[in-house]
C-alpha cells in the first residue's frame, strides 16, 4: 500500500507529522508551518517540498482538494468550521482539539494512526512520557516557584491550554489558569497578587522576537522576564515538551548538569 498523500493545515500537527519522520507524506502546508528542512512554505516550489495552501485560519480549500490528499490534518477548536468546510467538499479530516499536556501526548499517537505510522505515533508519545519522568524526578524535591505565562501582550493574556500542565511539570507553580481551560486576558492586579517569580513571554506568532524589556518595564511585573520561542509553549507538538525542559532549567537551574542559556532575559 502506498504512502497516504497529507495536507497539514495546522503548524502542529505539521511538527508533528515530521517528529513521526513522516515529513515525506506531507503534500500541503500552510504558509505557518514550519518544514523539517527549514524551507519557508511560502516559497517552497521544488518538486520534493509540500505545497504551501495559504494560512492555518484561510486556507485556499480549492487548491487543498487539488492535492488530492488521502488525509487533512486540522487541530484547535478555532479550525473547527474549517475541518467542517474540508469535510463538506468530501475530504477526510483527522481533527484533533488537544486541550492539555497528556491530551497532546495522547495526540502524538493518534497522529501516527493518522499518517499510517501507528507504531511511530505510539513511540513518539513513550518517548515524550519518558522525558517528563525524567524532569519529575529531578525537581520532585524543590521548591516550586510561582510562574506567569504570557501567550500575547496587547491585551496582556495569561497562557492556558497545556501552559499549566507544562509549568506544573517542570516544577513551578501556575496560579493564572486550570489545565484545559483556554487562555484568558489577565488583570494587573492579578499578576500582582500572585507574585510570579519568574515571567515567561511566548507570543503567539512571534517565535523569540520579542523584545522582555517591553515586558520587565510594566509597574506590575517585578520579576525576571524570559522570553521563549512560542513554538515551544504554544504548539502542542513534540516542540511543547522541549519547552517543558526549557521551563525545568530555568527554574530549577541546580537539578540538572548544564544550565539552560537559551531563553533571553
Amino acid at each position: 500500500m502506498s504512502a497516504p498523500r497529507v495536507v497539514s493545515l495546522a503548524p502542529s500537527a505539521t511538527a508533528t507529522v515530521a517528529g513521526l519522520g513522516a515529513a515525506d507524506r506531507l503534500v500541503g502546508v500552510t504558509a505557518h508551518c514550519d518544514l523539517p528542512d527549514g524551507s519557508d512554505p511560502g516559497s517552497a516550489h521544488g518538486p520534493d517540498l509540500p505545497t504551501a495552501v495559504g494560512g492555518w485560519l484561510n486556507p485556499d480549500l480549492d487548491r487543498v482538494a487539488a492535492l488530492d490528499p488521502d488525509v487533512v490534518l486540522t487541530s484547535d477548536a478555532l479550525q473547527a468550521d474549517l475541518a467542517a468546510a474540508c469535510r463538506d467538499r468530501g475530504l477526510d479530516v483527522a481533527h484533533r482539539e488537544p486541550a492539555t499536556l497528556d491530551d497532546a501526548l495522547d495526540g502524538f499517537a493518534a497522529r501516527g494512526a493518522d499518517v499510517g505510522r501507528p507504531e511511530a505515533g505510539e513511540r513518539l508519545a513513550a518517548d515524550a512520557r519518558e522525558r517528563l519522568d525524567r524532569i519529575a524526578e529531578a525537581v520532585a524535591d524543590r521548591r516550586r516557584p510561582t510562574v506567569y505565562c504570557e501567550e500575547w501582550s496587547d491585551p496582556p493574556m495569561a497562557a492556558g491550554n497545556w501552559v499549566p500542565d507544562a509549568v506544573r511539570a517542570a516544577g513551578g507553580r501556575y496560579p493564572f489558569a486550570e489545565p484545559g481551560e483556554r487562555s484568558r486576558e489577565v488583570e494587573p492586579a492579578d499578576v500582582e497578587r500572585a507574585d510570579p517569580d519568574h515571567v515567561v513571554v511566548h507570543v503567539c506568532g512571534h517565535g523569540d522576537r520579542v523584545d522582555p524589556a517591553g515586558v520587565a518595564g510594566r509597574e506590575w511585573v517585578d520579576a525576571p522576564v524570559h522570553v521563549l520561542d512560542d513554538s515551544l509553549l504554544n504548539q502542542p507538538s513534540p516542540a511543547l515538551i522541549d519547552g517543558v525542559e526549557r521551563l525545568a532549567r530555568l527554574l530549577h537551574p541546580g537539578a540538572f548538569s548544564a544550565p539552560d542559556d537559551d531563553a533571553r532575559t
